[in-house]
């Protein structure tokens, strides 16, 4: 019997593991400052992933508000109160735009858990 690796759901919960991620790094900048290197491998990585999280959550949130917008029309007219009106569209895409910090966040908890 095979054991299958069960896939995780990622939530914004995974975004309470910043500041041990945070705590985990923080060495790791120290050496790359320390060594004088031009572009610090850590450093440059947190740069890197921080800016990539936050334009996939930007397209993340805005998709959710485009959906909502293309359904309100057929909302009103199907007598419904529109999503977009009653904040749920609101609440969706922000947290549309957390999901992708969250799963960084935890993807460095588990790399730099692992180097330990």
């Amino acid at each position: 019997m095979s054991i299958r690796k069960k896939r995780r759901k990622h939530s914004g919960s995974d975004l309470l593991l910043a500041p041990a991620v945070i705590g985990m790094r923080m060495p790791l900048l120290v050496l790359d400052a320390v060594s004088h290197a031009p572009n610090g491998r850590e450093a440059l990585q947190a740069v890197q992933e921080k800016a990539l999280a936050g334009t996939q959550g930007l397209f993340a949130a805005q998709a959710k508000m485009l959906e909502a917008a293309l359904r309100f029309w057929p909302e009103v007219l199907s007598g419904k109160s529109p999503a977009l009106c009653d904040g749920t569209v609101a609440m969706e895409a922000a947290a549309a735009a957390l999901l992708p910090a969250a799963r960084q966040v935890r993807r460095n908890f588990d790399r730099l858990s692992k180097r330990r």
